[in-house]
């Protein structure tokens, strides 16, 4: 069994999909990030960075103890090579998908999430701030338009890389991007929202909402 600790952002999100996607069992802790709870001891002892998501592996390959592994980078390779799937297993194959997810953790998110954070969150609105994030999504947005012109999936066939980006995508409207203007991101957001696991994934924002 796999015990995911989880809250409702994009990086939670990723691993929700691949564990639907998979069809692999697991239990759901739930680590409320507004009240603080990624600071708990016991979370730490998971998750050192104290950030969502986490996992624990009771049932590793090797057979031994538990494995605990945060990052969600990390966490989507290590599932993809647990079960064998959404990760090629050919050299180019693999280093396609692992640019792309290093692309959305290196490039993506981050530029993405400072745009929230100035756009929505922060407390004394800064001008230059907001444009510059908001023009460096733009950019990277741009990135992955040309990306998926001749294609239907990031690298190749559905992959870790979709499943990383696609979350960070959601948001587009409090990121001040407009997908008429990405018609390649457009077509494929549409595709990637329709997935039955990607809408069991994100119900389970509505259950959280529901129990909050």
């Amino acid at each position: 069994m796999i015990d995911l600790y989880y809250w409702t952002t994009p990086n939670g999100h990723k691993i929700s999909i691949f564990l639907e996607e998979a069809g692999l069992p697991y239990r759901l802790h739930t680590v409320n990030i507004g009240k603080g709870e990624q600071f708990a001891p016991e979370f730490l002892r998971i998750a050192p960075n104290n950030r969502i998501p986490a996992l624990v592996d009771d049932e590793p390959a090797d057979g031994g103890a538990p494995l605990s592994i945060f990052e969600s980078g990390a966490i989507l390779t290590y599932l993809a090579e647990k079960t064998g799937r959404f990760m090629p297993t050919d050299l180019r194959g693999r280093q396609e998908v692992s640019q792309w997810l290093f692309w959305q953790m290196g490039g993506l998110g981050p530029m993405a999430g400072q745009n929230h954070h100035f756009g929505t969150f922060a407390p004394e609105k800064i001008p230059y701030a907001i444009e510059r994030y908001i023009k460096e999504t733009a950019r990277l947005y741009g990135v992955l338009d040309r990306r998926l012109e001749s294609r239907d999936y990031v690298a190749g066939d559905y992959s870790i890389a979709d499943m990383a980006i696609y979350p960070w995508i959601v948001p587009h409207e409090r990121q001040k991007q407009n997908l008429a203007d990405f018609p390649n991101i457009e077509r494929w957001f549409t595709n990637i929202r329709a997935r039955p696991a990607v809408q069991r994934a994100y119900a389970l924002v509505e259950q959280i909402a529901a129990r909050a």
